[in-house]
């Protein structure tokens, strides 16, 4: 089968698997991207003695600094995470929720770890594109109407998304001599390319969605370790927070690639 063949049948699939879960496919996006958030509030609750005396130990802060410190970061996580939910102020949730990112880069240390930074970023592309989906368009007196010729702040907003969500397979590569490896590789960059440049977007999104789930489950099986073991901790957080940019391609599923894209400029040729 010729490859344009191919590309053809997996767009087919790709339609088909849009029109089987529009109804569903939002609320799974914003379940998925909320994850990792939702995950450490209640783990700032659950573990609340061992987060603020970590604190308190490791910036010398004192336990009162400390203690503020994880009931933001806890209550911050939380609260927005039910907003996110319920699709209430959405715009405020995900601002909150930039903050909490940051707040963690800069207490964690995690600005001089490159993985987890780009990890991090990743996690704002997530919020960036469910920020440009909370942007209605039938706010405008032509609702309905296509802007012809103009490119929305929305549509900045799913390509900023899209190029910081593939920070996260840049964390994947391994960059050996194995076989397999370069394949992988080669596959995984190819496709993030698609992504980033919204070409084939939906097909690449979604392909993207399957081997990162993959991977995921094979290496970060969080569930296999004993609780009190310190990699169990480690696997965890790492499981979410792919989950969360997992949530990410699938709103650039059901978003579309927007405005600053291949796809769409494609339509104009």
């Amino acid at each position: 089968m010729a490859p344009a063949d191919v590309m053809g049948t997996a767009e087919e699939l790709a339609d088909q698997f849009l029109r089987v879960t529009k109804r569903y496919l939002p609320h799974l996006a914003h379940l998925c991207l909320i994850s990792t958030f939702l995950e450490d509030g209640l783990r700032m609750w659950l573990q609340w003695n061992e987060q603020r005396d970590y604190i308190s130990m490791s910036w010398g802060c004192g336990m009162f600094l400390a203690t503020v410190f994880v009931l933001i970061n806890m209550l911050g996580q939380l609260a927005g995470c039910i907003l996110v939910l319920t699709r209430k102020f959405v715009p405020y949730a995900c601002l909150g929720l930039f903050i909490i990112i940051l707040l963690q880069t800069i207490v964690y240390n995690i600005l001089w770890d490159v993985k987890f930074l780009m990890r991090n970023m990743a996690l704002g592309g997530g919020l960036l594109l469910l920020l440009a989906e909370s942007r209605s368009e039938g706010k405008t007196m032509f609702a309905g109407v296509p802007n012809v010729g103009e490119t929305s702040p929305r549509q900045y907003m799913q390509l900023g998304g899209r190029v910081l969500l593939i920070l996260m397979f840049m964390t994947l590569l391994h960059f050996n001599a194995s076989a397999f490896t370069i394949f992988q590789d080669i596959f995984g960059l190819t496709l993030i390319i698609l992504v980033a440049i919204g070409f084939k977007t939906k097909v690449a999104a979604l392909t993207l969605v399957l081997w990162l789930m993959i991977i995921n489950v094979l290496q970060n099986a969080f569930w296999t370790i004993p609780s009190y073991r310190p990699m169990h901790d480690f696997l965890k957080y790492d499981f979410f927070q792919t989950l969360s940019v997992v949530g990410g391609l699938l709103l650039v599923v059901a978003l579309g690639p927007g405005g600053v894209s291949m796809d769409e400029h494609k339509k104009k040729w």
